[in-house]
């Protein structure tokens, strides 16, 4: 999740991706994408397992900035907001 300016990036896992951006763009819950406003959806990933999600979870937690933005930019270069794209 970024913020409108994409100058603050949140890292996080669910087991439900729609749920959880819900969750953050109506700031139901108090925390830090709330209080950085951080609820646009550039980049997800998808894992069966929760194991391997929470690992690379903490491996993008842990990465520069510049790496991030970099895998942001593979997926979605113009940093557009992929939940708008969501079917309902």
């Amino acid at each position: 999740m970024a913020n409108t300016h994409n100058n603050v990036l949140y890292i996080g896992v669910t087991n439900d991706l729609y749920r959880r951006v819900t969750e953050h763009k109506s700031k139901e819950i108090p925390g830090f994408t709330k209080k950085y406003n951080c609820d646009k959806l550039v980049f997800y990933e998808e894992y069966n397992n929760i194991e391997e999600a929470i690992a690379r979870e903490k491996q993008l937690k842990n990465w520069k900035r510049e790496w991030k933005n970099i895998l942001i930019e593979k997926m979605n270069p113009d940093w557009e907001d992929l939940s708008l794209k969501f079917e309902i």
